[in-house]
């Protein structure tokens, strides 16, 4: 591996980048603000490129530094140079630069995690020793590529971990994809945890869904145990079966 300049006009950005929403969660630093920071203090960290068949370049990470250099009228710019990195492997790349921060969109990261997948050969196990992602997460991701392109679209970087796991317990939960937006509209509205806990209540029966929304309106799944422990107050959610009993005890 070198790193050398090499003129921007022989890079390309690959297909096999991770990152396709450049919007996504760069409401605070957006290609024009990253532009403008290198503008004043250097690109601190040269992009990584690999060799093509045709001679040319593609980056393999960093397509937002290349992107904000282009901007800035750049003719070089500085790139770690790879020519030993297959696809799977540019994939991997790119994946492990962007999946751990939080403004990557979630379905960028579940379509890079399935395209790994792919490339392994379906082996679940291999992506997570690859990208450090747990496994659970890894599945989590997955099944969002399972909700019709309607909820996609409302997925954004904004959402958080509890709400990927929602869209992932829903996912799961329904067969059929009008069944999905349905228990998605009725449910939406409440917390994330309110949210899971309906969904998982439902077992995949959307007539079960109206019932539920009823109780949780009610209260009926915003019961908490909380008990001490290692001085500090730890809190769970009691089953709903359990919590109509505690709430009848309180009150007696």
């Amino acid at each position: 591996m070198e790193v050398k300049e090499i003129p921007i006009d022989q890079i390309r950005v690959s297909v096999l980048n991770t990152r396709k929403d450049l919007g996504a969660g760069n409401e605070d630093s957006s290609i024009e603000d990253l532009a403008g920071s290198i503008k004043e203090k250097g690109l601190l960290n040269p992009v990584m490129v690999r060799l093509t068949s045709s001679g040319d370049y593609e980056i393999v990470a960093g397509q937002r530094r290349f992107l904000a250099c282009q901007k800035l009228g750049w003719s070089n710019i500085p790139a770690l140079i790879r020519s030993d990195v297959a696809d799977t492997d540019a994939t991997a790349i790119s994946l492990i630069e962007n999946v751990h921060r939080a403004e990557m969109n979630p379905l960028d990261k579940s379509r890079a995690f399935a395209a790994l997948r792919d490339g392994y050969d379906g082996d679940l196990q291999r992506v997570s020793k690859e990208t450090g992602i747990g496994l659970a997460t890894i599945k989590r991701y997955l099944a969002l590529l399972s909700l019709p392109p309607q909820i996609q679209q409302r997925i954004s970087t904004a959402e958080g971990p509890a709400r990927i796991e929602a869209m992932s317990i829903l996912s799961r939960t329904f067969e059929h994809p009008e069944d999905m937006i349905e228990a998605y509209d009725k449910t939406t509205g409440f917390s994330q945890e309110i949210q899971k806990q309906i969904l998982r209540a439902s077992e995949g029966d959307i007539s079960r869904v109206d019932a539920l929304v009823q109780q949780a309106q009610e209260g009926a799944f915003d019961t908490k145990m909380c008990r001490g422990l290692e001085g500090k107050l730890m809190c769970e959610y009691i089953p709903q079966e359990l919590g109509a009993t505690v709430i009848k005890l309180v009150e007696e």
